[in-house]
């Protein structure tokens, strides 16, 4: 059947909207993006492919429209900007891991530089780690160790490793001032010690075995009894010493009790978590499950502020089911671990320039938008 005149039109107005929208993906990408896809080896060679823009738009209708690659490269030959065939288009997929996590890298730090303070002085990020599993894995298949601002709940940094490589706080960087929250999986001496040696301070969830303390004294610092004086909603502080090879750093521990029906809601949690394991509770956990206690190197906030900033580490939490649902993280679809690694660096470079394009919206200017490296890029009028 013959086109008429109107489709034509509408075709070049859809073209023009599409190429509208790639310059405003293209504005926000980190200064020097382009170079770093034939230095991190993205795009040794052009075959197929006009630059790095080419690819980069290829690759993101596999990552964000969650086409197959033999549907990605239909598309991509008809809209002209490749002509590759599907296995050649995994190929350069696997090749583009190191490309997709340094951008991912300068969006954070972009990001972070216009992160407020929510303790005077001090940068508090959250730190926790996660899962992700292929289909049809009997286990876990990779783990993604994440950091994000608690002001602006960007990423700040992220690895991925395999999932015998343990969660520790010495992953990430550590400036002075910052200061890093993290759940009990996260609270080893090791990590505390490496936040402290770099200017550092941290906020971690403890129990009462996993960080050995002492008193100020040198004594053996005896939890259970002081949690038994407190009353229900009241925080306290006890001054304590953690000793990691033959240095010793001052902590405080802060806890709060919980209401009794917090505290019935959590003993049916833990029978049930040891009910499915076969194991029986020790009474000393039952007790503890009654308190939230935490351990920090901060001496000069009160607990009360301490055990109220712990409350929004689920942010993190929050962070992590995004990424699963509305990225679809947690379903991996390469079955080689260079090609899952690339993906998985694909989908969380997609995150970072999302939180970025929020960020430029909140702020947006009629005459531009601002760039990574912080210039104002016109673009066409409607």
């Amino acid at each position: 059947m013959p086109r008429e005149n109107g489709d034509d039109e509408d075709e070049a107005t859809e073209g023009a909207r599409l190429d509208e929208d790639w310059a405003v993906i293209e504005s926000l990408l980190p200064p020097g993006w382009e170079e770093a896809a034939r230095q991190t080896g993205a795009l040794r060679r052009e075959r197929g492919f006009a630059g790095p823009g080419a690819l980069l738009r290829v690759l993101l209708m596999h990552l964000v429209d969650g086409c197959s690659l033999r549907e990605t490269a239909a598309r991509a030959q008809a809209g002209g900007l490749a002509h590759v065939s599907d296995v050649a288009l995994l190929k350069r997929l696997r090749g583009c891991g190191e490309w997709f996590c340094w951008m991912a890298e300068q969006i954070s730090l972009h990001l972070s530089s216009a992160s407020g303070e929510v303790i005077a002085g001090r940068r508090v990020r959250l730190v926790d780690a996660t899962v992700v599993c292929e289909p049809g894995a009997t286990g876990s298949t990779w783990r993604l160790h994440y950091m994000i601002d608690l002001t602006t709940l960007a990423c700040e940094q992220v690895e991925v490793t395999s999932p015998e490589e343990g969660e520790s706080l010495t992953r990430y960087d550590v400036k002075p001032g910052d200061v890093l929250m993290a759940d009990r999986g996260l609270a080893h001496r090791r990590g505390i010690r490496h936040v402290v040696d770099r200017g550092g301070d941290v906020v971690v969830r403890t129990n009462l075995s996993n960080i050995p303390l002492e008193n100020p004294q040198g004594g053996e610092f005896k939890l259970l009894p002081r949690l038994r004086k407190l009353v229900v909603g009241r925080a306290a502080a006890w001054p304590a010493a953690m000793r990691e090879g033959r240095e010793v750093v001052s902590v405080r521990v802060c806890a709060i009790k919980k209401s009794a029906e917090q505290t019935r809601t959590e003993h049916k949690r833990i029978s049930r978590r040891a009910s499915k394991k076969g194991v029986e509770t020790k009474a000393e956990t039952l007790e503890m499950a009654g308190y939230v206690v935490v351990l920090t190197t901060l001496n000069d906030v009160e607990p009360e502020v301490i055990l109220e900033l712990y409350r929004y580490r689920w942010q993190i939490e929050l962070a992590f089911k995004r990424l699963k649902s509305l990225l679809q993280l947690g379903h991996l679809k390469k079955s080689d671990p260079i090609g899952a690694r690339a993906w998985l660096q694909g989908k969380l470079f997609v995150a970072a320039l999302i939180e970025l394009l929020i960020a430029t919206g909140e702020r947006f200017s009629p005459w531009g938008y601002l760039q990574p490296g912080g210039r104002p890029t016109s673009l066409p009028m409607a």
